[in-house]
């Protein structure tokens, strides 16, 4: 296996045993491919959920640039409540994880096609 292999199944199980979330392997496996390089750099492989910039970088990012969301405050509220569901006293929360949940969420599968 790949090492992006290796950490889709790390992702996948996270999801399951983590957020209490059986994944979508297709989806994971796009989510992950989107995050692009950031996923073998041990920082950018995650989110900070107590940094406020983060969830900043987060939601104008991701939310709004990649899939295409209209700002406000519902955004955020998406961003606290995956992080909620991850766990706050979980220390690694992924940033495929995290991206994974807000996608379906917000029913925007169909931008990773």
């Amino acid at each position: 296996m790949s090492k992006r292999d290796d950490l889709i199944a790390v992702y996948a199980s996270d999801l399951k045993e983590k957020c209490g979330i059986t994944p979508d392997m297709d989806l994971l496996t796009k989510v992950t491919i989107g995050c692009g390089p950031s996923i073998y750099n041990a920082d950018a492989s995650t989110v900070a959920g107590s940094q406020e910039s983060e969830l900043e970088t987060v939601k104008n990012n991701f939310l709004i640039k990649k899939l295409g969301l209209k700002d406000g405050p519902e955004l955020m509220d998406a961003i606290n409540e995956a992080i909620e569901t991850y766990g706050k006293s979980n220390r690694n929360k992924y940033r495929a994880v995290i991206y994974y949940m807000l996608t379906k969420k917000f029913g925007k599968e169909s931008v990773y096609g």
